[in-house]
């Protein structure tokens, strides 16, 4: 079984952080419909006081979109933001005969198609103990080489030294060889998570521009005397459109 994990929405997009090792992180995209918002308090008891209240008012900030008014204002409905996280995972991985991974690799400043180039002439010499090499990729998500050989025999022999020296342009470097695992998920099960930070506002009128309705939404909703708070991330999508809110865990 998985551990439980608390989620929060960050934003609308993510990145990725290179990690030497083997890390299974949720990231779960979230289907934002027009005239939304998706709003992530810093505390968590926030959050809940703004759902229970269910309905605000909100006082917009109206420029010469909307001169002919001094002020108004729009009702919105607050609701909780539950998730479906997985609970169990399996997976059966299996070692390609033919393959391996490369990494370790100096920083040339030269382009990738030159690196796989220079690692396919290396790697296709048998007195370097390699052979023909059928296929080259680069990894960008982790910066390694999945070199496929033609031939089974070859990536065994390789993988046990772990390490070879590589004559890469004028200069010798020792990169490390690893087996190429592959895998497939053979169990996948999901329990809903109710994320304890973020809270769906909907029944947003498009009224203002996007910037202008996200700011007013924001400056509302941290006011303490409308028992708000501390805003962490906010995210609106006008009404006609759709957006994608991605959620990653909560380590805050």
């Amino acid at each position: 079984a998985l551990p439980e994990k608390k989620m929060v929405f960050k934003g609308l997009v993510t990145t990725k952080e290179d990690m030497n090792k083997l890390m299974l992180t949720p990231l779960i995209r979230y289907p934002l419909l027009g005239g939304s918002a998706l709003i992530t308090f810093e505390k968590a008891e926030v959050a809940q006081r703004i759902i229970e209240a269910k309905e605000h008012t909100v006082e917009l900030s109206c420029g010469e979109e909307m001169e002919e008014l001094d002020r108004c204002r729009m009702r919105v409905q607050a609701a909780p933001v539950d998730i479906l996280l997985p609970s169990d995972l399996e997976i059966r991985l299996a070692q390609s005969s033919r393959s391996i991974l490369v990494s370790d690799l100096p920083n040339l400043g030269i382009p990738e198609e030159i690196l796989l180039d220079k690692l396919e002439l290396f790697f296709s010499k048998t007195k370097n103990g390699g052979g023909e090499v059928e296929n080259r990729e680069f990894l960008d998500d982790s910066g390694q080489v999945m070199l496929t050989f033609a031939q089974d025999g070859v990536a065994e022999p390789l993988i046990e030294k772990g390490y070879i020296q590589v004559l890469l342009g004028k200069g010798k470097y020792t990169i490390k060889i690893s087996p190429c695992m592959t895998g497939h998920i053979t169990n996948l099960q999901f329990q809903p998570s109710r994320c304890p930070r973020t809270v769906l506002l909907s029944g947003i009128p498009d009224v203002l521009g996007e910037e202008p309705m996200r700011d007013s939404l924001e400056i509302h909703f941290q006011k303490a005397s409308r028992g708000g708070g501390e805003v962490d991330a906010i995210a609106y999508v006008p009404a006609g459109r759709q957006g994608v809110a991605i959620f990653a865990e909560d380590t805050g």
